[in-house]
């Protein structure tokens, strides 16, 4: 049964609210100033009318509709969606930072302030890199800082032949549309029979006209770049730069550092490493740690510590400029700092170990039974294929994840990456104990056996939601976003 919309339950006289009477003295509004008439209503807006009762009621029935990591184990690879700790919520709760103005007077935000400033000595000693910015609002948004600077520090060095940005093809979708918005040329570059970087299309493409390669370590098949080094150097003498993409972190917080490989600037995700609420579009955070190299470039204004206390610093004419209206989700950022103090750094190095064993047991445990085309052993993902479902029995990736949400799982990430025909990746994260990794390892292989049995039951799935399977071609080339 469908939730109505609060429009359909309105009936006429009933109320949800009670306004506290009017205190303004009488004609305060004759001052303001009036709208003009195209942009005055005629009539009145259609509003609902129900009583309380019928609203909380209402929302808590399509909150139960919602799945979410608090009641569901929810392994989307490569977003990192794991337990959000409660004492985080709290914190980023409180009225002492939910009602502060990013306008206000410096001297009032002091304490704001330092977590931002501590915050970042935190990012750069995780990442081995100089100073970032925290003004970047998502992961895209980071890229995008990224590379403007990548694209100024060539400028400065009076080098504009250098247009070309190399992406793996097994790079996130938001790699190639970044460089593109800063107006560089997209070149793939292929992978070799390991799912990694394959160095032998890297270096027949590097030349004067590169300005950097985008590289994701752990890489989207799950896998470490093993020549990370060896491309590092490639990379430098070919005079470009190093892009880290920090989308997979979690594998190897604390364990390794991009600075250490040779990255010169990455993009975090502090909505997934560090555990902070994602997804449904918002809001996220993108926080981007530059070498000494770059380091100028950093979007201004940054902040300083000074004798008299932190003040935001403007004068820096190599800056790129701001690149948010104000200086970021400071909430997110306040929740990633909660989790960095609560976990310190033998904790941040567990979580990362505790990734990485569940992915890798989880993947023990699927493989004589799915196929896992690329490596043996994976780092805090792994990407298993379909396709022998599909060739014998017509049960698509897509089937599988469909049929999930029955069992009350978030289905892991379709069809991506595109070099494993009908992939299903695959990300537990820390979270998950031995007895839910044990409980979707079964489910999901109660499902292969269906596709043998039964494989209609799964074109059918999923049956328990509100819609059923939707028409997602459709929903895409013909959207409807409003009532």
């Amino acid at each position: 049964m469908s939730e109505p919309l609060l429009i359909d339950m309105s009936k006429q006289g009933r109320k949800a609210y009670c306004f506290p009477p009017l205190d303004l003295p009488r004609g305060f509004d004759q001052a303001l100033p009036s709208l003009p008439a195209s942009l005055s209503r005629q009539t009145a807006a259609r509003l609902p009318e129900v009583a309380e009762l019928d609203v909380v009621r209402h929302f808590t029935r399509l909150s139960n509709l919602v799945h979410g990591v608090d009641n569901g184990m929810y392994p989307l690879g490569s977003c990192t969606m794991k337990y959000n700790p409660k004492l985080a919520e709290h914190i980023a709760g409180m009225s002492e930072f939910t009602q502060i103005h990013p306008l206000q007077d410096i001297s009032t935000v002091q304490g704001s302030l330092s977590v931002m400033y501590n915050l970042l000595e935190d990012l750069s000693s995780i990442t081995g890199m100089s100073w970032g910015t925290l003004q970047p609002c998502a992961g895209a948004h980071g890229e995008y800082t990224g590379l403007k600077m990548i694209r100024s520090y060539f400028l400065k060095q009076g080098d504009d032949a250098r247009k070309k940005v190399l992406i793996p093809v097994s790079a996130h979708g938001t790699n190639p549309a970044s460089a593109a918005v800063n107006g560089f040329d997209v070149v793939p570059i292929a992978s070799d029979e390991r799912g990694l970087v394959d160095l032998e299309d890297l270096a027949s493409k590097l030349d004067d006209t590169v300005a950097a390669l985008m590289l994701t370590n752990p890489n989207t098949l799950g896998l470490f770049e093993q020549d990370i080094l060896v491309i590092s150097r490639m990379v430098h003498d070919a005079g470009a730069l190093l892009y880290y993409d920090g989308a997979n972190l979690n594998a190897i917080l604390g364990m390794a550092t991009p600075g250490d490989m040779g990255f010169d600037v990455l993009h975090l995700n502090l909505h997934k490493t560090f555990s902070t609420p994602h997804g449904g579009g918002g809001p996220g955070s993108g926080p981007v740690m530059v070498n000494s190299t770059l380091r100028p470039f950093l979007p201004k204004p940054d902040i300083e510590l000074t004798d008299s206390g932190y003040v935001y610093q403007w004068e820096n004419e190599e800056s790129i400029g701001k690149v948010s209206m104000f200086w970021g989700n400071f909430l997110v950022l306040l929740r990633a700092y909660v989790y960095i103090l609560r976990m310190g750094s033998e904790g941040l190095r567990a979580a990362s170990r505790h990734a990485v064993l569940n992915a890798n047991y989880l993947a023990a445990k699927l493989a004589p039974v799915l196929r896992i085309p690329y490596g043996k052993r994976c780092m805090h993902e792994f990407v298993i294929s379909c396709s022998d479902l599909l060739e014998k029995y017509g049960v698509s990736a897509q089937d599988i994840a469909k049929a999930l949400i029955d069992e009350g799982y978030h289905p892991p990430t379709m069809y991506f990456p595109s070099l494993v025909s009908e992939a299903l990746m695959i990300e537990p994260t820390e979270s998950e104990s031995v007895e839910s990794l044990d409980a979707f390892a079964e489910t999901l292989l109660k499902l292969v056996k269906r596709a043998q049995e039964d494989p209609a039951s799964l074109k059918a799935a999923p049956i328990t939601t509100v819609v059923g399977r939707l028409d997602e071609v459709k929903a895409v080339k013909e959207p409807n976003l409003r009532y």
